[in-house]
């Protein structure tokens, strides 16, 4: 390890030891217990215990974790204390003056069936949950998202950001895992951004942030994870809600969200459709450099006509064995159809500025996917201590179909000048068997173990045919680009986890080792790679708690990026004539330090999360451009975009997470990420020859401001407004990129309904904007603009349901922090 690793970890040890040697001014005392569900006995998360002080009649309290289990530290006096949870009967205690630590033992609360219509599945508001490993965001009345995708969901939590292209990053990086129910998912896709389109944003209940993440998870994501948790309803009787959406462009949806609920079974089901035109456009200038180039100068405009359609669904059931037992068995199925009409205006003009071509390229592509995913899961609560042993089974496939068909008419002359034909097929297997062990020993230590078994086989073909004789010649398939991949990977992971509570220090360290066997199959080259690997991937997280509502946290863990697909392949592919991507065989994986040091605080009106962070990557990717020597036969230089392991990373940011309500009608929430890049190494063209430096020092920033406020009339206003300030890397400098969103709900037919009004992007500027430059080869500048300005209305109605705000005038929630939109 680096001597700045070192340095920065015993500065963060030094600060968590100062810190530890604190003590509290006031003289404490804790209040703990475990909160089951009466009839099934097992443990309710986010159960709340109210504390009131009889004297002050101050409120405060807690929530309950994944166990159920509450502990919370609070000045001696006497109390009023109750338990509550949605649709459950609170359970009150009679005023006590507690002078000393009490735990109230298993605490059952029974559901409350006659007061089944004041229920409200979707929680009014939404909040965060802060653990020693994770965040979570409890997705909640977020106005901006409704009607919209996975993708919209994401845009608008903390700490990540989803930029113009769909790209997904956690604190301004990349290579993030996004789980989906806690495991690797069809779901995601091949495409991670396009498949995220397809999850509507309704079927989501919530996002868990980990930056930090312990042994129990993947070490795949340098970055972190993303953890979508999806809609699981468990409410008694039949209950659920009916969506529907209309927009400007041309947009209809439906989402229907269900649960039936007996004593030994619970069936619910999410199911969407999507009907969506979704306009875009791009724009590129090329200046080519070299004085050999036959068009100096080409100007492209290009307009993206697509039209999607798209049914996503999923349908489970959990049976109750016994009162500590259950299988849940779950079925998601996402399909989808669609229909691109692509243009692309191109003007190619000489060194003098004289036009050497004028040409129109349409591309009409039509795709066809579907992703279908078994989910088997077993759950034993042993007893009420926590202990508890889960076995999840999962299989999933995926397939992608697409054919593109070109044309290019030379404008000037009206002429046809080239036909192409495109075909692409990708197909994915996963399988996957998990089995996860917790032992609590006593009230203060827990041991964790288990093994993780994942596999997958992704397969894609390219083929490009191309008519070569004018004008009516056959077409010619390209042998060049034209191949078959297959890549399979097996990954065998077990861990081992340990946690433990010292007064106000809470420890969870664990180890996780994988051992990663591929094999890649180059079809239509007949050639063969076989290659295995293991890893050690040890972390840490402490956490120090000065009273309720401040406390510390230091996280160091390990992570690995893995190189697959498309990653790999060697064969190129095509974005344009002039643009082509390949893989690199000998991709090998990046490996990551990374450390974190968070700070919370929560006052009566205002909260603040944040984090100090460094990562230290070896074997670093680089995505690098380059000129191949050749032309295309419209004369314009062929530019091959590819990865290799070519430099060290470094990366520290500062992170701050705000929450602000000012007044019970207004609440203002943010979230501010500064972070800086640095990058050493160097690449030497082997066509040309010459050396380029990689090295670069790059600081960047992104905003968030939302704003939530109450109107009269049962009347909501949102306001969420984005910046990503300027990067750049050795090759691209991009600009920054503001959006300003505007969302509106009025609550109708006796509340049983809501309307709402969304306006995305309402100063059309969410616009990447970059400038890439190769030495003594390209000058560019493109503007890319993936979705243009969006209008929609949604309409909302609950049935044996009634939206009510759970214990609204509550003073204090208990220790989650309100977080809307």
């Amino acid at each position: 390890m680096t001597k700045k690793i070192t340095t920065l970890l015993c500065c963060l040890l030094i600060a968590t030891s100062f810190f530890a040697q604190e003590t509290s001014k006031k003289e404490n005392i804790k209040i703990t217990g475990t909160v089951v569900d009466a009839k099934t006995k097992q443990p309710l998360e986010y159960a709340t215990i109210i504390l009131k002080n009889t004297k002050t009649n101050s409120v405060s309290g807690g929530i309950t974790d994944v166990n159920g289990k509450f502990n919370i530290e609070t000045p001696k006096a006497n109390y009023l204390i109750s338990i509550e949870f949605i649709s459950f009967k609170p359970v009150k205690f009679p005023a006590e003056n507690i002078t000393q630590n009490k735990n109230f033992g298993t605490i059952e609360l029974s559901e409350d069936t006659n007061n089944l219509d004041e229920i409200v599945i979707v929680a009014e508001k939404t909040t965060v949950d802060i653990r020693l490993d994770k965040k979570i965001f409890n997705i909640g009345k977020d106005l901006s998202i409704r009607g919209g995708n996975a993708s919209d969901v994401l845009g608008n939590v903390p700490s990540v950001q989803v930029d113009v292209e769909g790209t997904v990053s956690l604190r301004g990086n990349e290579n993030v895992t996004i789980l989906i129910d806690g495991r690797p998912s069809a779901l995601v896709g091949l495409n991670g951004a396009e498949a995220l389109r397809q999850i509507p944003a309704e079927a989501i209940e919530k996002v868990e942030v980990i930056t930090s993440p312990s042994s129990r998870y993947d070490a795949e994501g340098t970055a972190g994870i993303l953890n979508i948790i999806l809609r699981k309803n468990k409410l008694t009787g039949f209950n659920g809600s009916l969506q529907l959406d209309l927009g400007i462009p041309e947009r209809v949806g439906t989402a229907f969200n269900a649960n039936w609920r007996t004593k030994k079974w619970n069936l619910f089901t999410n199911t969407g459709f999507r009907y969506n035109e979704t306009p875009g456009n791009a724009s590129t200038d090329s200046d080519f450099l070299s004085s050999s180039a036959q068009n100096a100068k080409v100007i492209e405009r290009r307009n993206f006509g697509r039209l999607g359609r798209s049914i996503f669904t999923s349908f489970g059931a959990e049976y109750y064995i016994s009162d500590n037992s259950s299988i849940i068995g779950n079925i998601v199925y996402n399909g989808g159809n669609d229909d691109d009409a692509n243009t692309n205006d191109i003007d190619r003009f000489d060194a003098n500025g004289n036009i050497n071509e004028a040409t129109l390229r349409t591309e009409n592509e039509g795709e066809d996917e579907q992703r279908i995913q078994y989910t088997l899961d077993y759950v034993n609560n042993f007893n009420d201590s926590g202990k508890k042993l889960t076995v999840n089974l999962q299989y999933s496939t995926e397939a992608e179909d697409k054919n593109n068909n070109i044309t290019e008419i030379d404008t000037q002359t009206n002429l046809l000048n080239d036909l192409e034909q495109v075909i692409e097929d990708q197909n994915e297997n996963r399988g996957l068997l998990q089995i996860d062990y917790v032992h609590p020993v006593g009230e203060n230590i827990q041991y964790e173990a288990g093994y993780r078994g994942n596999y997958r086989d992704i397969f894609n073909s390219f083929y490009l045919a191309e008519r070569q004789v004018f004008p009516d010649g056959p077409l010619v398939p390209d042998t060049g680009l034209n191949n078959s991949f297959n890549y399979e990977e097996f990954v065998n992971a077990a861990y081992f986890q340990y946690g433990q509570k010292f007064n106000k220090i809470s420890l969870l360290a664990g180890v996780r080792y994988e051992h990663t066997s591929i094999k890649i199959d180059q079809e239509t080259a007949t050639i063969t790679d076989e290659r295995s690997y293991g890893n050690l991937f040890p972390t840490i997280n402490l956490g120090y708690e000065f009273k309720d509502g401040e406390n510390i946290t230091l996280g160091y863990n390990r992570r690995i990026r893995r190189p697959r697909g498309r990653s790999l392949n060697p064969f190129p592919s095509r974005s344009s004539e002039s643009n082509i991507y390949s893989g690199n065989v000998d991709l090998n994986p990046v490996i990551t330090d990374a450390f974190d040091f968070g700070y919370l605080k929560r006052w009566d009106k205002f909260t603040l999360s944040s984090s100090i962070y460094y990562n230290r990557s070896e074997d670093n990717w680089e995505r690098i451009q380059e000129d191949t020597g050749e032309i295309t036969d419209n004369g314009d230089p062929i530019i091959r975009r590819f990865p290799v392991n070519l430099s060290t990373e470094e990366r520290v940011g500062l992170e701050f997470t705000l929450n602000y309500r000012p007044f019970k009608i207004w609440n203002i929430n943010s979230d501010f990420n500064l972070f800086k890049v640095k990058t050493d190494g160097d690449y030497t063209n082997p066509v040309t020859n010459t050396t380029q430096n990689f090295d670069f020092e790059n600081t960047s920033y992104f905003i968030r401001l939302n704003q939530k406020i109450t109107l009269p009339g049962k009347t909501d206003l949102q306001i969420n407004t984005n910046y990503r300030g300027p990067s750049q890397n050795a090759q691209t400098t991009s600009k920054g990129v503001f959006s300003l969103n505007l969302a509106a709900s009025k609550d109708i037919f006796n509340e049983k309904a809501s309307i709402s009004l969304n306006f995305s992007d309402v100063f059309n500027s969410r616009i990447s904007r970059r400038t890439t430059e190769i030495p003594n080869v390209l000058n560019q500048y493109s503007e890319f603009q993936w979705r243009e300005p969006q209008f929609r209305v949604s309409f909302v109605y609950r049935f044996n349901q009634k939206k009510k705000s759970f214990k609204e005038n509550r003073e204090d929630d208990g220790g989650g922090e309100d977080f809307e939109g």
